[in-house]
């Protein structure tokens, strides 16, 4: 992903925060002579030495998963807020935008076994059960509903490239409280979320 200078987020910290909240993103890979994308969660967690590592699984049914041996190298894009931002917000002239968040992760994958890929299941669901007004536990399910196990694949990325680009109207700190204001007087939580990465940048 091209990043202008100004635009880069070299902040580890921050870009793996970014990374445990806006965690469903594109598997991208080579498949069959074309390019390949699946929408998944790819969580973020570290391996055995302490180092980042991506966790998921897709279903035995993708094709995808076939070529992860042969070509290990994979593409991992993540999304943030972003809205448009029109140029009638600036105090001079010039042309309208469009501001976002996005991380691009180069790595490369590998298979794993079943018992870890369980206990990656375990990790996603007590992630996105914790808020909910009935958490569902793993342990709670049956024998022949854990056996879907079976059909699915799941692999670890380890972490080669990081490329974060938080392009929030930087260079036009003049027009920010202008924009900010613009942006959360939309309906579009994008634009509100884009303001709020704007004010908090603006009070630090």
């Amino acid at each position: 992903m091209y990043i202008p200078h100004h635009y880069k987020n070299e902040n580890l910290s921050e870009v793996k925060d970014f990374l445990k909240k806006h965690s469903f993103g594109l598997l991208i890979n080579q498949t069959n002579g074309k390019p390949w994308a699946t929408h998944i969660p790819l969580e973020l967690d570290v391996d055995e030495k302490g180092n980042d590592v991506l966790v998921s699984h897709i279903s035995k049914v993708n094709p995808q998963w076939k070529n992860f041996e042969k070509e290990p190298q994979v593409l991992c894009v993540f999304n943030g807020p972003h809205s448009y931002v029109s140029s009638s917000w600036y105090k001079e002239e010039e042309v309208p935008t469009w501001n976002y968040i996005a991380v691009h992760i180069y790595g490369n994958i590998k298979v794993l076994p079943e018992e870890a890929v369980l206990a990656s299941l375990h990790k996603l669901v007590d992630k996105y059960e914790q808020n909910s007004k009935n958490p569902l536990s793993l342990n709670n399910l049956s024998k022949g509903t854990m056996r879907q196990i079976k059909g699915i694949v799941g692999f670890q990325i380890s972490i080669e490239e990081i490329h974060a680009a938080y392009k929030l109207s930087q260079g036009r700190e003049h027009d920010h409280p202008k924009i900010i204001s613009e942006l959360e007087e939309t309906k579009n939580p994008g634009s509100h979320g884009v303001a709020k990465e704007m004010k908090k940048r603006k009070d630090h």
